[in-house]
């Protein structure tokens, strides 16, 4: 078979084919052996896509858990809390773990009372409200510290990084100084 009459007849082949694959009770795939033309593809205006379509609008994100709201808790709280205090030294980790706002005995915290206190009067604590581009922070520079602490307090998860970089990171990290520790508390 000469070239020229294979590609028309795989061209509706592939057409006919992909009609039947997209047919559907309310759109039923045409009977015929030749492709339908809508009126406004054969006006030059581009076909609607096939449910098959990839587009570009984003999928829903899923139900974000709620944030823990300021003031007191139930003082419940499984974290572990990692205090480097220089890019030379090396990190000092502690596991803190209150119920109802006091230490449990696999604590191994430097003041685990005060930090169980803390996150039982502040359940958000942890939760720092999201950087935001327009806040405008003081550029004073507080010391090399960082500090991250992951885990559960009052049933919601917590992965918190805290620096001493400029005033607003300062402020954090002195609100959360009970719960970050001896290392945590620098000045």
């Amino acid at each position: 078979m000469p070239l020229r009459t294979v590609r028309p007849f795989l061209a509706i082949l592939a057409v006919a084919g992909l009609a039947a694959c997209t047919a559907t009770p309310d759109n039923p795939a045409p009977s015929s052996g030749s492709p339908t033309v809508s009126p406004s593809a054969s006006q030059g205006a581009s076909p609607a896509p096939s449910p098959d379509t990839e587009t570009t609008v984003p999928a829903p994100s899923p139900t974000a858990l709620p944030a823990p709201t300021a003031g007191p808790g139930a003082g419940n709280a499984e974290l572990a809390i990692m205090v480097k205090p220089s890019a030379t030294e090396p990190a000092v980790n502690y596991t803190l773990v209150c119920r109802d706002g006091v230490p449990a005995a696999e604590s191994k915290h430097p003041n685990a009372d005060a930090a169980c206190a803390a996150l039982k009067n502040n359940a958000a604590l942890l939760s720092p409200a999201p950087k935001d581009a327009n806040r405008v922070c003081t550029e004073q520079y507080g010391g090399p510290q960082t500090a991250t602490v992951t885990g559960i307090v009052d049933d919601i998860p917590v992965e918190a990084a805290f620096a001493r970089t400029n005033g607003c990171e300062i402020g954090a990290w002195k609100a959360a100084e009970d719960v970050l520790g001896a290392t945590g508390g620098a000045t």
